[in-house]
């Protein structure tokens, strides 16, 4: 679910320490460069 999914991201940004989400190929359908966006906008996120 696309939705679920970038609610897992940014719960994960608001939690302590690393914080690792799988199963994003709903978010890469859904939202076009979304690690980019949340850089921009002062998240610590990147793919691995």
């Amino acid at each position: 679910d696309l939705r679920g999914g970038a609610a897992l991201v940014v719960a994960g940004l608001a939690a302590q320490g690393e914080t690792q989400v799988g199963g994003l190929h709903h978010l890469d359908r859904g939202y076009e460069d979304i690690e980019k966006n949340l850089s921009m906008l002062g998240a610590d996120i990147r793919r691995v």
